[in-house]
């Protein structure tokens, strides 16, 4: 109780200014980010398809206006023809995370960092926020707060982009991620459980803009997610039919522990990894080592040793492909400048042959894996 009073008290101290920043106009869109294709592979009858999207905090204005920036990525893998056959589009983590900041006043949108937007964003509902402040629990209350404050909105927004998108280009998609209090599919909708554990999860849609029933729960969240959404068990991990084959979906970290492959509740043909890799630069910089729990099976030598891009090659996906019995994968980085985070990475895609990078840029990107057969 005492928590309550003292957030009440701040909300009082910032509710002056709070009514100038509230009344701010929006602020003109920035100019659309500049598209590379990259394709890997012989065209033919399917593809695995990493989206890459430069996103900024105006993209997060409401479900519209993400819709439409992700369309654009969409458009550009149709005319490449990767969406003739069967194919998989894969968007990055987090993709579906910032849809907590949907519907929110103009100031939000121009705030220059991260916790000046997450201010902003607990002034906009005062009331809710401090209701989930009270029964939030983890070590970063506020974020919890704020994320299961507006967790049936999230829901609702994430499931009603994607399976529009599925609709719309006749395509199975991996949705990214998105942060929801205990979230589970339900007749066809995605629900949540306000009072329940926040997860990171993905969704995977079909081309006629179904969601599959199971949701993916990442096993591992780094530090800066560990303060506020929980861990799920490694096993067992879903396995998707789709038209291009059997797919099996691994968040970000998860891809670098052989434990959640080994949860896959039946051998895959494809793996998609949606990854989120922050600041600007790190890709270049050396690696520092696992964040999670270290494998058993991983050198520690190559701590130091090796640079973040050398050691996703030689850790996740491209090194643990052929054991999951899998014939090609795809890693999909998000780009942009969503407030002062930043991002980084480029492209896996996968096969047993080997791995090809898509483009270093600060653009956005889709990257065309083809694959042998129909």
């Amino acid at each position: 109780m005492r928590a309550v009073g003292a957030g009440l008290a701040i909300i009082a101290v910032l509710a002056g200014s709070w009514g100038v920043w509230r009344l701010a106009p929006h602020a003109p869109p920035p100019e659309p980010a500049a598209i590379s294709l990259s394709q890997f592979g012989e065209a033919g009858g399917r593809a695995l398809i990493a989206i890459e999207p430069s996103l900024t905090p105006a993209d997060y204005r409401n479900a519209a206006t993400l819709e439409a920036a992700l369309a654009r990525y969409l458009d550009m893998a149709q005319g490449a023809g990767a969406l003739d056959g069967a194919a998989v589009a894969v968007f990055p983590e987090h993709a579906g995370t910032w849809l907590v900041t949907a519907d929110s006043q103009a100031g939000l949108y121009r705030a220059e960092t991260v916790q000046g937007a997450m201010t902003g964003l607990a002034l906009t509902r005062p009331v809710r926020t401090l209701a989930a402040l009270a029964r939030s629990g983890e070590e970063d209350r506020v974020a919890a707060a704020l994320f299961r404050s507006r967790g049936a909105a999230m829901a609702r927004d994430y499931q009603q982009i994607f399976s529009s998108l599925a609709r719309r280009y006749g395509v199975t998609i991996v949705a990214g991620s998105i942060v929801l209090p205990d979230p589970r599919v339900e007749d066809g909708v995605i629900r949540v459980n306000a009072a329940g554990p926040l997860q990171n999860v993905s969704a995977v849609f079909a081309p006629d803009g179904t969601v599959h029933d199971a949701l993916v729960r990442k096993v591992y969240p780094i530090p800066s997610e560990a303060g506020f959404t929980a861990s799920a068990p490694a096993a067992p991990q879903p396995v998707f039919d789709t038209p291009a084959g059997a797919l099996g979906v691994l968040i970000c970290a998860d891809s670098w522990h052989g434990d959640v492959y080994d949860g896959l509740s039946r051998r895959p043909d494809l793996i998609a990894v949606p990854a989120y890799l922050q600041p600007s630069g790190v890709w270049e910089a050396p690696w520092g080592g696992y964040v999670p729990p270290w494998p058993d099976d991983a050198p520690r030598e190559d701590a130091g040793a090796l640079t973040e891009g050398e050691a996703w090659i030689a850790h996740s996906l491209p090194r643990r492909l052929t054991a999951a019995g899998a014939e090609a994968g795809i890693t999909a980085f998000l780009r942009g400048s969503l407030w002062d985070m930043g991002g980084d990475g480029q492209a896996l895609a996968t096969t047993r042959d080997g791995v090809r990078l898509g483009p270093r840029t600060d653009d956005g990107a889709v990257v065309v894996l083809w694959l042998e057969g129909d």
